[in-house]
């Protein structure tokens, strides 16, 4: 059996009962055989992320969460078993930036590296985004982003000023 790995997903729900959906999604990754929900961080409500020209409608606040898991799925795996969780809790195709009932987003695996078609680890995101760093801050501040050198914690500082 290969040795787990620590990964950091990002959870986000701005449609229906935004706390049961983050919990429902968190019990199927903490059910799946190959994963272990290890920390979670508070959840935070933050203003959609909307492009130039979205409609009035999309914008609906998030409830945001980080949580820290310890796998042993490869990040392909890991990939597609969040796609079946976001699925299972009502997630269907729409236009990126639409509001959604839950968004599940590998932030980071380890320290690895994978830019491939349909998966980016680190997440491009990372660095730029209040609320998914605020959150992820809480939980593993030390983590260090193995392309750009900065910790979360240092992330956070840069972007909150």
């Amino acid at each position: 059996m290969p040795c787990p790995a620590r990964a950091y997903l990002a959870l986000g729900s701005n449609l229906g009962d935004r706390d049961a959906l983050l919990d429902g999604a968190i019990a199927r990754l903490d059910a799946h055989p190959d994963i272990a929900v290890v920390e979670r961080s508070s959840r935070h409500e933050t203003p959609a992320l909307l492009p130039e020209g979205a409609p009035p409608d999309w914008d609906i606040p998030y409830l945001n969460q980080v949580i820290s898991i310890d796998t042993t799925c490869a990040p392909a795996v890991l990939l597609a078993a969040t796609q079946q969780i976001e699925a299972d809790l009502g997630r269907r195709a729409a236009p990126r930036w639409a509001p959604r009932y839950i968004d599940i987003d590998i932030l980071a695996y380890g320290d690895r590296v994978i830019q491939a078609p349909g998966i980016e680890i680190p997440h491009a995101g990372v660095p730029s985004r209040l609320f998914v760093l605020a959150p992820w801050a809480e939980i593993a501040p030390h983590w260090r982003h193995p392309i750009d050198g900065r910790t979360v914690a240092e992330l956070l500082a840069a972007r909150s000023t």
